[in-house]
């Protein structure tokens, strides 16, 4: 069986309407699908109604999956537009950089206090949660759901180089984050 086609008869009984198959569907991905918008929005009320939104935006839209891809990575897209349409509502900021941060961004060595910083997923997560939006979101699309720069750039309506300049601004807030005090 094709990994498309994993919940295939589970999906063709939504799409007839059948409840108990899509609190089955839901079941299986709304944990993921949660995780997702609690990474992207930061707030527990705001990932809880836009997973519901995404699911009902979803089983309104089954008949226009075609199993090209998995279920999950459709639902996926549709969780991610929902947040990044929720976040562009609530007149999402994005911090440029200057030229000059930029310069002194690069020529900041990554790598040099790595071995300082004291990982577990908690303290990660919890500093994730303190980025701005706009650096949680993309370093969240990039880092997490798998978007490429060009990708996010075409998602939020900015230049690919803010995408990266955003991404590198919040790999070094976290690792500020994480340092121990």
């Amino acid at each position: 069986m094709d990994y498309a086609d994993t919940h295939k008869a589970l999906i063709e009984r939504c799409k007839q309407g059948d409840r108990r198959a899509q609190q089955e569907l839901y079941r299986h991905y709304a944990r993921a699908m949660y995780n997702v918008c609690l990474r992207m929005l930061r707030n527990q009320h705001d990932a809880e109604d836009l997973l519901q939104q995404s699911f009902m935006d979803a089983f309104a839209k089954l008949d226009s999956f075609r199993y090209e891809s998995s279920f999950g990575a459709w639902l996926k897209r549709i969780v991610v537009n929902n947040c990044i349409n929720f976040l562009k509502r609530r007149k999402l900021q994005l911090t440029l950089m200057d030229e000059t941060a930029e310069s002194r961004l690069a020529h900041t060595p990554d790598e040099e206090d790595d071995e300082n910083l004291q990982l577990d997923v908690q303290r990660i997560h919890e500093a994730m949660m303190q980025l701005p939006d706009g650096y949680r979101l993309v370093f969240s699309l990039y880092l997490l759901e798998g978007y490429d720069h060009r990708e996010i750039a075409e998602i939020l309506g900015i230049s690919e180089a803010t995408s990266k300049s955003q991404y590198h601004r919040a790999k070094k807030k976290l690792k500020e984050l994480l340092r121990p005090d």
